[in-house]
């Protein structure tokens, strides 16, 4: 319960950045690559470079693999908002809507405002900013995509702890 706490308080007191100490900062540290799971990493890379499809390849790597039940929910999470971007890029927003709901829906199921350093908070809403049109319609088809701001993926400082 007390490293929940920690977590919780490193996340709340983390995310105190201004928006140019964060856009200014690179996408992770050292720190993180020695902590976290290359396919993690590398996805972070591939997906801030709009390289969805191989984002999502990089993490359903580590996903098919064992791992504890929150990371594995956390990266369906990741591996869905991907592939929600992927289906943009070919023209399928219906299938967009559908992974950008599923992936809301596994943030929520997770349950923390941060996971593997990332703040899920300020992730979801660069989300909801790029893919909430989506949800303004019935048949998505229907509409003009507008111009989106692709998420940015910048973890934050320090390593967390995960199953």
């Amino acid at each position: 319960m007390l490293s929940f706490l920690l977590t919780t308080d490193y996340c709340l007191l983390s995310t105190v950045f201004t928006m140019s100490t964060i856009e200014d900062r690179p996408a992770y540290t050292e720190e993180h690559v020695a902590a976290y799971p290359i396919e993690y990493i590398a996805g972070i890379d591939l997906y801030n470079e709009g390289e969805f499809h191989a984002a999502h390849d990089a993490w359903e790597d580590r996903w098919m693999g064992e791992v504890g039940p929150a990371e594995k929910l956390f990266l369906q999470a990741m591996i869905q908002s991907a592939v929600a971007f992927h289906h943009l890029e070919i023209g399928r927003p219906g299938a967009a809507r559908r992974m950008y709901q599923m992936a809301k829906e596994k943030f929520a199921r997770l349950g923390t405002s941060c996971f593997m350093s990332l703040d899920l908070e300020d992730y979801q809403a660069q989300l909801d900013r790029a893919l909430s049109w989506l949800l303004t319609v019935a048949d998505p088809r229907e509409l003009e995509p507008p111009p989106i701001a692709l998420p940015v993926i910048r973890l934050l400082p320090g390593v967390m702890e995960y199953d």
